[in-house]
């Protein structure tokens, strides 16, 4: 063997060592996060399922009752109830926020004076503290003479709103703190994707002589595609997770009157917390996050097609 050949095998051993190295260091980093979700997320989803199957109060030991739970939870009119208010604030929630998002976001990038302190008006309310914005709104929604909103519709002779205290109007009144504190964010994502877009295209569609609205159909929204998927599915998943403003504006947390602004989150809250049924909780925590797997699926394979 030549000293070529040699030198050749250690230069390979060396590299190969320093590779195994960067690997191991690599891995090390890695196992960090991966222990963190096996711990805090995996472990949790996968026992909750056993739970669902249980009869426990925490304090004493779980009871195997089989499907139990699943039969008097889909026999039970309050879950539906509760389950029909979800979906609303979904599907309410989400196309509303989202336009709502893209028209400022459009136009405010288009806007540059004071750009930078604008967007940061918006920013915000998403930095807030969920609740204490939630007892601010609660208190816009009061009764004259305390009430914002009710003061304004005297001043303009219209009669007062019930908004909270009303079966029809608890919903949609719950839900617009909810739409605001998220626009923020939704802004921010819409703008940097606005900014992807070519410059090259922009200005050669002006001087084909498209107009603002050709512009924004055929060039503008397609390359925003990504972005609006990401915004789908984020924005899916918080409102049918959505607690805190419900839980801070209604009537002891509740969710009233008689249920009609209480999701899925809040019931199952109040099912382990408040009756202290852990295995009747699991269960609407398993059918939740069934929904949740089901409605990201579809959305995803929708918008990818698309």
């Amino acid at each position: 063997m030549n000293t070529n050949t040699i030198a050749s095998q250690s230069i390979n051993k060396k590299y190969f060592s320093v590779a195994q190295k960067k690997a191991m260091w690599a891995w090390l980093f890695l196992a960090i996060p991966i222990i963190f979700f096996i711990v805090v997320r995996f472990y949790p989803t996968i026992d909750s399922f056993y739970i669902s199957l249980t009869k426990w109060n925490i304090v004493q030991d779980k009871e195997f009752i089989g499907l139990e739970n699943y039969i008097r939870l889909f026999s039970d009119p309050v879950f539906w109830v509760v389950l029909s208010n979800t979906f609303e604030y979904l599907i309410l929630g989400m196309p509303i926020s989202l336009v709502l998002s893209f028209t400022i976001a459009y136009n405010l990038d288009k806007f540059k004076f004071g750009h930078t302190f604008i967007r940061a008006c918006y920013f915000i309310p998403y930095l807030t503290t969920a609740v204490a914005m939630a007892w601010v709104w609660r208190w816009f929604y009061q009764s004259a003479p305390i009430g914002l909103f009710n003061n304004i519709l005297i001043e303009l002779g219209l009669e007062q709103m019930m908004f909270l205290r009303s079966t029809e109007q608890a919903l949609p009144s719950v839900l617009a703190p909810a739409i605001w504190a998220g626009l923020g964010f939704q802004i921010l994502i819409f703008m940097a994707g606005l900014r992807s877009v070519p410059a090259s295209y922009l200005e050669a569609a002006k001087i084909d002589g498209a107009g603002r609205w050709q512009v924004l159909k055929e060039i503008t929204l397609p390359h925003l595609w990504p972005t609006i998927v990401f915004l789908v599915v984020i924005s899916t998943i918080g409102f049918l997770r959505i607690f805190d403003q419900v839980y801070n504006m209604t009537l002891d947390g509740q969710g009233g009157p008689i249920n009609s602004s209480r999701p899925l989150v809040l019931h199952i809250y109040q099912s382990a917390f408040a009756d202290f049924e852990m295995g009747f909780a699991a269960a609407q925590t398993v059918v939740l996050f069934a929904i949740l797997s089901i409605i990201t699926f579809i959305q995803f394979k929708l918008m990818r097609r698309k």
